[in-house]
């Protein structure tokens, strides 16, 4: 059985392969459009190819599911699978912002078992095993006991009229950095309503599960990683309290939006 142990190394040498080239040090790296607004550089596949390798001599029954590689399906008849982000928050990266991290996870039956994000430009690793808590640094995450939406702490840039009850704080650009903030007590809730792919959560959601957050997509709906088609529609991750009056508030929406978007020629 696959342990924080085991994973925690792999993690600090992906994120010390993507420093090297981060251009918040100095560094140039070369970058390009794979999509419209959608950039990858070569750190990303840098660090895709050293995971890959080291992940897989690990667990070498586990499928591999990868923003940066090629999918083959098959990969979801297998009990076991690693979902990747080399780095997550490449705008960010890109402009030698902060926001940035290599996001890990080993999923077993549908489910994160194993996680870990490594943010090397904030000084930080964050882990969580399932049924053994999260960690950032070494220290035990709990998140708060936010259980009023009003005043409650969001990262976002800017927000809406309509939403001007909650309280703004700073936004990574790191999907998987924001749900870590609310396992750290340091956000209430993520709210996001858009497709999105597993591997910008997998390793996110289990942190912030782990410390006492509830983490489902956007509508509600249970997670479930592995699957043939690895789109999943935004998240809705916050403190206990707070995840059925948000999904009261924001739900509807989101399952409209989620109906009226689910094709990929949309």
């Amino acid at each position: 059985m696959l342990t924080t142990a085991d994973l925690t190394p792999i993690l600090r040498e992906a994120g010390a392969l993507a420093m090297a080239q981060w251009p918040g040090v100095g560094q140039t790296v070369e970058s390009w459009e794979k999509g419209p607004g959608d950039r990858v550089s070569e750190a990303d596949l840098a660090v895709d190819a050293f995971l890959k390798q080291r992940l897989g001599a690990l667990a070498p029954d586990a499928g591999w599911l990868s923003e940066e590689t090629v999918d083959d399906t098959a990969r979801a008849e297998r009990r076991r699978c690693w979902v990747v982000d080399p780095i997550d928050g490449t705008r960010d990266f890109l402009r030698g912002r902060a926001g940035w991290c290599v996001s890990v996870a080993l999923v077993e039956d549908g489910e994160p078992v194993l996680a870990g994000l490594e943010a090397p430009a904030r000084d930080e690793v964050w882990i969580a095993a399932k049924g053994e808590g999260a960690f950032r640094n070494g220290e035990r995450l709990r998140c708060s006991d936010c259980a009023e939406l009003v005043g409650a702490r969001v990262p976002i840039h800017d927000l809406p009229k309509s939403e001007r009850d909650l309280t703004k704080v700073f936004q990574p650009n790191s999907i998987a950095l924001r749900l870590a903030m609310v396992a750290a007590g340091e956000a209430d809730m993520v709210l996001t309503m858009r497709w999105g792919a597993e591997w910008d959560l997998a390793a996110a959601v289990l942190l912030a599960r782990e410390a006492g957050a509830i983490s489902t997509a956007a509508t509600g709906e249970p997670y479930r990683f592995n699957k043939p088609d690895p789109r999943i529609f935004g998240t809705l991750t916050t403190t206990p309290a707070l995840h059925g009056p948000a999904l009261e508030r924001w739900g509807g929406r989101a399952r409209d939006i989620a109906e009226d978007t689910a094709h990929p020629s949309q």
